[in-house]
């Protein structure tokens, strides 16, 4: 029991490892945002809802980097999807 536990510790140390050397190749700001949002998440650090104030804000961030070009298409994300 106590090997198998051994194993399975190696094998998170492992993949958080891999994890960190591919969070460093990463030159998105979006993506790096995700990431966190995500991490955030699953250790319960997002508690409560956004404020509408927040919301609104967030959305208008999103109109202006749509406006810039700041954007994938489909066909961007499904080529990029198929190199994961």
């Amino acid at each position: 029991m106590i090997h198998k536990l051994l194993i399975i510790l190696m094998d998170l140390k492992a993949e958080k490892t891999a994890l960190m050397k591919r969070l460093e190749q990463i030159n998105d700001k979006s993506l790096i945002k995700a990431i966190n949002h995500i991490i955030d998440f699953g250790l319960g650090k997002i508690e409560e809802r956004i404020s509408i104030e927040q919301y609104n804000r967030e959305l208008d961030e999103a109109d202006s980097a749509i406006d810039r070009g700041d954007f994938y298409t489909q066909e961007e994300v499904e080529k990029k999807s198929k190199q994961w």
